[in-house]
This record gives C-alpha cells, structure tokens and sequence, in this order.
C-alpha cells in the first residue's frame, strides 16, 4: 500500500517523473529534483531516503499504468471482442512508455546498481501494475471465453513482460528487423494470446463461428440514435461520431488527426492517416442506409467552419488541446450511457470501425480494397467478410419471403 500522499510529497514525485522521462534515472540528481519541487533536499532525503527510493514511489504513486489497467478491466465487462480490448491495451501501454523513454532507459539499465531494498520494491512495483491486467483475465476467464493451462497471473505477466520487451528494444535501437512497425507487433502479440497462450484447444470452429467471435458490428438503429445523441450534444460531437462511422478509424488513428489532414471538393472527401499504416480513407456520406450530409456541406465541415482557433488538431478537448485516447474513451462512455445492445452489452468505441468495415463489405467491397482502405492483412479482414456474407445471406431470405 502506497504511502499517503502530501503537498510536499506530490512536487516532488512531481518533479522526479518529469525529469527522470526528460534525462533518465543517472542524470538527475536530487538537487535538481529538490530544486523543481521549490523544497530543500533535506525535505526530498526525508521523504524517500534517496533518489532510488524516489524512484520507486515515482512508479507505485504516479500510476503511469493505472488508469490504462481499469480500463481494461472495465472493458472486461463491456466487450466479448477479446482481441480488440489486448490490443488497445497493449497499444496504450506502449504509448505510456513511449512518453517517459530515457526513464525506462535508465530503469533497465541501471536496476543492478539499486540497493537490495529498492530492487525489491520495484518488484513489488511491477507487480501491483500486473494485478489490473490479471484481473481482466479473471473476469474473462469466469465468462467462459477462454480456455487456458495458466493462471490470469500468469497470462498478465507474459502480456506485461513482452511490452516492456517492445519497448526496450525500440528504446535502445531502431536498427531491427524484428517487426515492421508496431502494429505489426501488437497484431502478432495479440494473435500469439488468442491462439497460443489463451486457448488449450485444437481451433476447429467455422468460419461463421469464428467471425461471430471476432466481430461485434453495431445494428442500423443503434449506430443512427448514436448520431442523433451525438447531433444533440454539439457540433464536435457529431464530427466525431461521423468520422467513426463513416470512415472506420481506430481511436489512436482518431486523436491523431489534423486539420491538414482532411480534403474534400464536390466529388469526393478523405482523411490521410498519419498512424500506423500511412494511407488515404474515404468518409462515406451514406452510414448504415442515411445519407449524413453531402461532400461539401456534413458534420465533419460544419465543425471546422464553426472554429474559431488555430490549434493544427482535428478534435480539441475542453482545454483546447488535441483529445487524447484516454479522453476519446471517456467520450464515448458518457455518450452511449444507458444505452445496450441486442448482445446485452453497451457498445464500445472499436465497434464503430468494425460496423463500418462490416458495411463497406456489404457494400461491395473486395478483400484486396479492404486491405488498402484499413491497411490489415487478409486473414484479419476475412472475419467482417465473413460476417457481411451472413448478414447479405439473411437479408436476402428476408425478401424472398416477403415476395413470397
């Protein structure tokens, strides 16, 4: 259990976490830290007993991964979409380190010079970040989605284990050929947890089984009252839910939008997409069988012409700053409160993109497009496939009988 926190105490956990991302561990002294907190280093020796006992309460009390953590257990009990909530998971996780790289730098390198106490600690550390990711695996597990030789202990901590590997390796070298980019490892992490470590049996299900696993698209109705609420709630509210149905973006590829990256004349609009894979995406002005403005006057355009600012981002939160995933998360929750279903579940924000990829299927659309619109492989593409063929193939039967 964490030490209560004081004034005093907060500047300078405070400040240690802003100089330990910024110049690592070694090159931060405890003057430096004492003198960002504005408090006298007798104060900061008082408090933690040295710089590595700083540390530490640095990793149990700033809670980098916390908030990340019960996310994911929230999810836990939101989604049956095992795969999606990994991999958002996983992919903030990353993002978190990303943010304090000469930290974890420092951390890795120089854990051997810690004292025995503190090494010990930090172990303690670790492992209380690993208990929310344990936790979701229980809650999934008891649901009876997964069958496993090892305990949710166990499966956090091999998950938790080979993101701090990522991002060891992506720290202290660029010159590998280990993964093309980091989607290409989070698609292989995800896929290693889904059909190696999770699953103790032989994968002999359907293809329709499988895509019923794999896909959660949203009906007609629940994606149309989810624009309404949006419409209702303001002009960016709209943009925002427009641009996850029409264009089928993840919330990562979402938040990092800029106002340059969106084009448009009368025959067509798009987005360049900057994250992940590099690539053009259409908005689509027809979502689920209503027509959502035109190329030149919709939600999305509305919204720009209504600002007033420069700020380079597509989306602002409250302070004016570009939304953060985090932020986009909170968004949604509070935007489809009270809101289930036909699954009994609230719907999450990926399935928006998998309704989207499910209609351009529908559509029409063949597997090597889909490829490039999303920039996924064809076996992560086959699912939603699959899942638009069941979908045609009950539409149909519906209108034969009513011809009938």
């Amino acid at each position: 259990m964490s030490t209560p926190r004081n004034p005093t105490r907060n500047r300078l956990i405070d400040a240690a976490l802003e100089l330990f991302a910024h110049q690592g561990v070694t090159d931060t002294t405890t003057r430096q830290i004492a003198e960002l907190a504005a408090v006298n280093e007798v104060t900061l020796f008082r408090q933690f007993g040295n710089k590595h006992g700083l540390l530490l309460a640095v990793i149990e009390e700033a809670a980098v991964f916390t908030h990340i953590g019960q996310t994911l257990v929230q999810q836990g009990n939101q989604t049956s979409s095992l795969d999606e909530a990994l991999k958002e998971y996983a992919n903030a996780s990353l993002q978190a380190l990303e943010r304090v790289p000469e930290m974890v730098r420092s951390v890795v390198g120089e854990a051997g010079q810690y004292p025995a106490e503190n090494r010990e600690a930090l172990g303690r550390g670790f492992s209380q970040a690993n208990r929310y990711v344990a936790e979701y695996f229980e809650t999934v597990i008891d649901r009876g989605q997964l069958d496993t030789h090892l305990s949710a202990s166990k499966l956090a901590s091999l998950l938790n284990g080979m993101l701090l590997g990522y991002a060891v390796i992506e720290f202290t070298s660029e010159f590998h050929d280990l993964w093309q980019n980091r989607e290409d490892f989070l698609d292989s992490l995800v896929t290693l947890f889904l059909q190696g470590a999770v699953s103790n049996k032989p994968i002999q299900v359907n293809q329709s089984a499988a895509s019923r696993s794999l896909v959660a698209d949203l009906p007609a109705s629940v994606v149309h009252t989810l624009l309404q609420r949006a419409k209702k709630q303001g002009l960016q509210d709209y943009a925002l839910m427009y641009v996850l149905f029409g264009a089928g973006l993840n919330p990562a590829e979402l938040v990092a939008l800029e106002r340059s990256h969106y084009f448009s004349d009368r025959a067509q609009q798009f987005l360049q997409i900057t994250t992940g894979v590099p690539r053009q995406v259409p908005i689509n002005q027809w979502i689920m069988g209503k027509r959502y403005g035109a190329y030149l006057k919709n939600p999305l355009v509305q919204w720009l012409k209504s600002r007033k600012d420069n700020a380079s981002a597509l989306f602002l939160n409250v302070d004016h700053q570009p939304f953060t995933e985090a932020e986009l998360q909170q968004w949604w929750q509070e935007l489809t409160l009270g809101m289930i279903t036909p699954d009994g579940q609230a719907p999450t924000i990926v399935q928006a993109q998998q309704t989207w990829c499910v209609e351009l299927f529908l559509r029409g659309m063949t597997l090597d497009q889909m490829q490039i619109l999303t920039g996924w492989r064809p076996n992560q593409l086959e699912p939603y496939a699959q899942r638009a063929r069941e979908k045609a193939a009950l539409e149909q039967a519906i209108r034969l009988d009513q011809k009938t």
